[in-house]
C-alpha cells in the first residue's frame, strides 16, 4: 500500500512539474511578446515562419486540447482542495487524532492549493498568450495595411501635385498666349488707326488738290475768255 502511494505521489509530482514548466514557458513567452523593442510586424513574420506555418493548420486543435487538459488539472486541483479541507475539518472535530496525520493532511492541502494556483495560472496564461498572439498578428496586418494606404496616399498626392504643377504651367502658357494675342490686337488696332489717319490725310490732300485744280481751271478759262476778248477788240480796231 505504501509503495502504491509513493508511486501515485511520484506520478502526480511529475505531472505537476510538467504543468509548472509549461507555466514558466508561458510566462516567458508572454514577457517576450510584451517586449516593446520587437515590433509587431517582426512577430508576425515569426508567426508566419515555415515551422509555425507547418503546424498552423492544426493549431486550433492543439489549443483546444491543451486548454481542455489544463481545465481538467484545474478541476482536479479544486477537488483535492475540497477533499483535504474536508479531512482537516473532520480531524478538527474528531477526537484522538494524531499530530502526524494532521501534518500529512496539512501537507496534502498545501500541495492541492499549490497545484490549484499552478494550474489556474497556467490556464490563464494559455488563454492570454493565445489572445496576445492573435492581437499582435492583427496589429501587424493593420500596420501593413496602414503603411500601404499611406504609400498609396503619398503617391496620389505626388501625382495630384504634379498635375497641379502641369496645369499651372499650362495656365501660365495660356496667359502668355493671351497676352501675346492682346498685344498683337493692340498693335493691329494702332496700325489701323495710323492707316485710317493716313487715309484721311490723303483724302484731305486730294480734296485740296482737286479744289486747287478747279480753281486753276477757272482761272485758265477766265484768262482764255479775256484773251479772246482782247483779240476781238484788236481785230475790230484794225478793220476801222
Amino acid at each position: 500500500m505504501e509503495v502504491e502511494l509513493k508511486c501515485s505521489h511520484s506520478k502526480m509530482s511529475i505531472q505537476w512539474t510538467l504543468i509548472a514548466g509549461v507555466m514558466y514557458i508561458e510566462l516567458a513567452a508572454t514577457v517576450m511578446l510584451l517586449i516593446p523593442f520587437i515590433a509587431p510586424p517582426r512577430w508576425h513574420q515569426i508567426f508566419k515562419s515555415r515551422f509555425l506555418r507547418s503546424i498552423g493548420n492544426m493549431s486550433h486543435i492543439y489549443f483546444k486540447m491543451f486548454l481542455l487538459l489544463l481545465i481538467l488539472f484545474f478541476l482536479d486541483a479544486i477537488r483535492e482542495m475540497r477533499k483535504y479541507s474536508g479531512e482537516l475539518s473532520d480531524q478538527a472535530h474528531g477526537h484522538g487524532h494524531h499530530m502526524d496525520a494532521e501534518m500529512q493532511a496539512h501537507m496534502r492541502l498545501f500541495r492541492a492549493q499549490r497545484n490549484f494556483y499552478i494550474s489556474g495560472f497556467s490556464l490563464f496564461l494559455w488563454v492570454v498568450l493565445q489572445r496576445l498572439v492573435t492581437l499582435i498578428s492583427r496589429l501587424a496586418v493593420s500596420m501593413a495595411n496602414s503603411d500601404a494606404a499611406l504609400k498609396q496616399a503619398k503617391s496620389a498626392t505626388d501625382a495630384a501635385a504634379q498635375l497641379l504643377k502641369q496645369e499651372k504651367v499650362e495656365q501660365e502658357e495660356d496667359q502668355q498666349k493671351e497676352a501675346n494675342v492682346s498685344n498683337e490686337i493692340k498693335e493691329l488696332k494702332e496700325e489701323k488707326k495710323r492707316l485710317e489717319a493716313e487715309r484721311d490725310a490723303s483724302l484731305k490732300q486730294a480734296s485740296a488738290v482737286s479744289r486747287e485744280y478747279d480753281r486753276l481751271m477757272e482761272e485758265h478759262a477766265d484768262l482764255q475768255a479775256k484773251l479772246k476778248k482782247a483779240e476781238g477788240t484788236e481785230e475790230s480796231k484794225k478793220d476801222d
